[in-house]
């Protein structure tokens, strides 16, 4: 059977692979750390229905100081208050920019910290994943030995998954990963033209897209946390109906604890979806996903949306374009708007994004045959 169009591979019972991969995001486009992030919570949300500790994640930020907050400290602080047995959180360097000629003793002592931190976590077996966050810049400064971090994760756990983040990843590095996704950025002269501000969009065949969005979520989350009042989320799936996506349990346990400030919402049915096999049903469903899109972006009550695989589902027709180009332009000055997922032709509302990521694939292990991971892939 020919399949045309764009599939999204959905959280079906499917074989699954044990062994961890390492991952590298890296380019000048958004989206790097929130890919990350994005992966710790659907981590985090696989280890609440998991009754062993098999799925703790250790998130280690470098050149991320405390002495600075950021957006996702609340939701991950309140992650980490319900769940101490999964996540963990270590933070390193200074909170500012800096470049090769302005480094200090302080930088690679703060570099050498978070590297005993790293080494330790590897070599314990405690974590299923370890988010290197930020690391490609620190081996790009110099402040740690590219040759003697390229060693350490190649004799990591077999089952270990590793993530590094940041720009300027050194080639050595790069060529070890198992994954490779590069966030390039694309710019719309209209949306600067028009003075439009706050939609973003990831596409393009790499890894990264959905777990962007999903850190994104996660600091808009934290935000409201923090800030109470300041912000609403609502998170919108199209494609992902069913059960078993793992972010799923992470996402509604921030609900409990904080209803007035995330909603999320899936639509779909539990199948993928091509050209040539569209079902009634996946019409129906992509509607009732944008009734619900549409009501938040018009009623200014939330700051953050997030319309998850709304490219693939237009790209299959199951929607028109020209009511979200519409939609777009009326939403309040103050919410934010994420779009992701990949498509064959860019529809007219691509020219309305302030913000545009496209996500390269360099590497992709499901490419060489290796099999998606729960927590990880989905």
């Amino acid at each position: 059977m020919t399949r045309n169009g764009v599939g999204i591979r959905t959280a079906q019972v499917r074989s699954q692979r044990l062994t961890g991969q390492i991952h590298v995001y890296d380019g000048v486009g958004k989206g790097k750390s929130q890919a990350a992030l994005g992966v710790v919570l659907r981590s985090i949300g696989l280890g609440i229905n998991t009754p062993s500790n098999s799925n703790r994640v250790l998130l280690l930020r470098f050149l991320k100081g405390p002495e600075r907050d950021y957006d996702e400290d609340g939701a991950i602080a309140a992650l980490q208050r319900g769940f101490p047995h999964l996540i963990d959180q270590v933070r390193t360097g200074r909170a500012e920019f800096f470049g090769h000629d302005e480094i200090t003793a302080f930088d690679r002592d703060e570099a050498a910290r978070g590297w005993d931190v790293a080494k330790g976590a590897i070599a314990s077996g405690l974590y299923s994943v370890v988010v290197f966050d930020e690391i490609n810049p620190v081996l790009d400064l110099g402040l740690l030995d590219v040759d003697e971090v390229v060693q350490t994760l190649k004799a990591k756990p077999q089952e270990l998954e590793i993530i590094a983040t940041g720009r300027a990843a050194p080639q050595k590095l790069l060529d070890i990963a198992d994954l490779h996704s590069e966030m390039k950025p694309q710019h719309h002269p209209t949306a600067k033209a028009l003075l439009i501000d706050g939609i973003e969009i990831y596409t393009g065949a790499g890894k990264g897209k959905s777990t962007s969005a999903l850190g994104k979520a996660l600091k808009a989350i934290g935000r409201g946390i923090n800030h109470p009042g300041s912000t609403r989320v609502l998170i919108m799936q199209w494609l992902k109906g069913g059960s078993g996506y793992t972010e799923d349990a992470a996402i509604a346990a921030l609900q409990q604890s904080y209803p007035e400030v995330v909603d999320h919402q899936r639509c779909g049915r539990d199948a993928i979806v091509w050209r040539n096999s569209r079902q009634e049903l996946d019409y129906l469903e992509a509607e009732r996903g944008w009734e619900i899109a549409k009501c938040a972006i018009a009623s200014g009550l939330y700051k953050t949306i997030i319309l998850d695989e709304l490219n693939p589902t237009v790209d299959l027709e199951l929607l028109p374009v020209e009511p979200i180009v519409q939609a777009l332009l009326r939403k309040p000055r103050d919410t934010e708007v994420i779009i992701t997922g990949r498509c064959q032709n860019q529809p007219a509302y691509f020219d309305l994004a302030s913000v545009h990521s496209e996500v390269y694939c360099h590497k992709h292990y499901a490419n060489q045959g290796v099999e998606l991971k729960r927590g990880v892939d989905f």
